[in-house]
């Protein structure tokens, strides 16, 4: 069974190639969005996303409790795209609740689901220290979740520039 972590930069092609790894699996399509419109920006983000999907997709919301809803929807004959864990971790932060535990939670929904699961995150290590405690944290908590779901996958890719290589 396909349990796949697709990681990459900002606009690095890693939701395109993720869908097109999940579509290639031609069972029902599940789409778990984690994703809030804060702003008119992200609003016409997520309407343009739900555009180039089309209509075989079938979206559930999970901006905080995304663990359940995988373990909830996951199923043989349907495949899940999670896009993705680096907003989720923002969404639980702004929420105030407890990362460690959610990302524990996360890890065993994606080593246990009873379907093939195609999940986004970003990486967001690479670049300078951040230059405030909550941005350190928000990076550090985004690194332990990737870590975290990587351990609970059976493959995990890294894509730049449109291009994915192959880590595990």
């Amino acid at each position: 069974m396909t349990r796949l972590l697709v990681l990459g930069g900002a606009r690095s092609g890693k939701s395109r190639y993720a869908q097109q790894r999940a579509e290639a699996m031609r069972r029902e399509r599940i789409f778990i969005a984690t994703a809030q419109a804060f702003d008119a920006e992200m609003e016409e983000r997520i309407t343009r996303h739900r555009r180039d999907r089309g209509p075989d997709w079938r979206t559930i919301e999970a901006p905080l409790d995304l663990p359940e809803s995988i373990t909830a929807a996951a199923r043989a004959d349907a495949v899940l795209l999670v896009d993705c864990l680096t907003l989720w971790t923002t969404n639980l932060m702004m929420a105030e609740r407890d990362v460690g535990a959610a990302t524990a939670r996360l890890a065993e929904a994606l080593a246990t689901a009873h379907g093939p699961v195609v999940v986004v995150a970003n990486e967001v290590g690479w670049g300078i220290v951040p230059d405030n405690p909550l941005a350190r944290a928000f990076r550090d908590h985004a690194g332990l979740v990737n870590q975290a779901a990587a351990q609970a996958v059976d493959e995990v890719r890294l894509v730049v520039a449109g291009k994915s290589l192959e880590l595990c």
